[in-house]
């Protein structure tokens, strides 16, 4: 008489535009089978008062830990089954499977089947778009005077020295308080914070800022001039390419109660130039005026990239998700505050930037998660490969822009489970630089690359408010 259970039934089902629909029955005796064997190995190895290892009654061992067992289990054979329909059905998945709509993952139970459904995302069939000899532009600058003022100014405020103030508040004080945040026709707020950042914008800003990192048109005429004590409230559109379903297209109102500020005053030059190991302010200006170059000629890769972008995105079509999940909003934004920071982007600027993405249109969203299929495509094709020693080199670079260890950072990235966030970025690099050395480029001057960037950015925002 065979031993042998019987194999989970399998059901794998479109459910949306590169969206999969995985339906799974294991049969009761396939059930009892690995419940028995999780008992029997937890009899073998459990050490109870009273009892000889591995001697332990079953009943008293099932009463103790049953429960958790009975979890584990579950969770095995919902792992074992998953991995099995992606094998056997040839599906490439991106994100964490989630449970379909409408189903739940029931108590696992000795003599009954199991059955649940999940949804996973995976990478679309397309076919790859022609990449080779592409026609690109290359925005040239030289670093002048100007340039290494500004950043030096930067500098100045980064490592200049903090003072508690009361206001009234100017461009760049920085202020903490507790907020409130409530969709228009609720009465509770669903977020709530004790110690909520808030940052005068700059005068070239033109009144805007993020906030809670969501950009307000605004809110420069809410802050400047307020001081400690004051309360204050505004309202802002929620951004449809916002992480969190709560925000996305509601009306949203804050409520900010300020209960303290600080202003930066600038490191003197001969101050900064000593914190950074430096002689004198003309080894200072040489050492910045290196550096923009480096960032100059990064920025300068960075636009031929988006020039490969935007061919390849226009390139091919191909059905994408109707609607993006919070996951893969998160791993998008993840990815473009890495690549900010490891180009040396302010953090603070970092933050704006991240804010201007979450405001931009679904269109853009669903773009960008486009090209996040091409290029992993690209990348297959290509066998484009992280190697550990890259992936070390940018986190060296992101944690020297967030002052801290490479070490600590590291630790902390893998921890959370971001670390694939920050290879996915390098490779998607190291995929558009292929592209690039197969193209022909053409210099064109920086001041004509802006203004057309500039032109393409309000042609876009015009588009989104018709």
């Amino acid at each position: 008489m065979s031993t042998q259970t019987a194999e989970p039934k399998i059901v794998v089902s479109d459910a949306g535009p590169a969206l999969k629909r995985i339906e799974v029955t294991i049969p009761a005796d396939a059930v009892d089978s690995h419940i028995a064997g999780a008992f029997a190995n937890l009899q073998t190895g459990a050490a109870l008062p009273g009892y000889r290892p591995g001697k332990a009654p079953m009943a008293i061992l099932e009463k103790r830990f049953g429960k958790q067992l009975l979890e584990e289990a579950r969770g095995q054979l919902v792992g074992q089954a998953f991995n099995k329909a992606v094998t056997d059905h040839k599906l490439r998945p991106i994100g964490n499977p989630e449970m379909s709509p409408g189903s739940e993952l029931n108590e696992l139970a000795r003599g009954a089947s199991f059955s649940f459904s999940v949804d996973i995302e995976v990478i679309p069939d397309f076919t790859l778009p022609a990449w080779e000899g592409m026609a690109l532009r290359k925005p040239v600058i030289d670093v002048i005077d100007k340039h290494i003022d500004d950043e030096i100014l930067r500098n100045q405020y980064r490592f200049g020295t903090p003072s508690l103030i009361d206001g009234p508040f100017e461009h760049l004080d920085r202020m903490i308080g507790t907020v409130a945040v409530t969709v228009k026709g609720e009465s509770e707020p669903f977020y709530k914070a004790d110690n909520a950042l808030a940052v005068v914008p700059a005068k070239e800003d033109e009144g805007k800022g993020p906030f809670l990192g969501i950009m307000i048109d605004d809110l420069q005429k809410h802050l400047l001039g307020r001081k400690v004590g004051d309360s204050v409230s505004f309202t802002a559109k929620g951004p449809e390419g916002h992480e969190h379903e709560k925000v996305r297209g509601n009306d949203l109102s804050f409520s900010l109660s300020i209960t303290q500020a600080e202003r930066i005053t600038p490191a003197p030059v001969s101050e900064l130039a000593s914190k950074l190991g430096l002689a004198d302010e003309a080894m200072l200006r040489e050492q910045v005026k290196m550096v923009l170059e480096q960032r100059r000629d990064g920025e300068q890769q960075v636009a031929m990239r988006e020039q490969v972008m935007e061919h390849l995105a226009n390139a091919v079509n191909f059905d994408l998700p109707a609607k993006l999940s919070a996951g893969q909003i998160t791993r998008d934004l993840e990815r473009q505050r890495y690549e900010l920071l490891s180009r040396g982007t302010a953090p603070e600027q970092v933050e704006v930037k991240l804010a201007e993405a979450r405001a931009d249109t679904t269109d853009s969203a669903q773009r960008r998660l486009k090209l996040f299929f091409i290029l992993q495509r690209l990348a297959e094709e290509m066998r484009v490969e992280v190697t550990d020693g890259e992936l070390n080199g940018r986190v060296a670079m992101i944690a020297r822009q967030q002052n801290m260890r490479p070490a600590e950072l590291r630790k902390d990235l893998e921890q959370s489970g971001r670390i694939q966030e920050v290879a996915l970025g390098i490779r998607e690099a190291k995929v558009a630089d292929r592209v690039i050395a197969r193209a022909t480029v053409t210099d064109v001057p920086a001041e004509t690359w802006n203004k057309e960037v500039e032109a393409k950015a309000s042609a876009r925002k015009a588009g989104a408010k018709k």
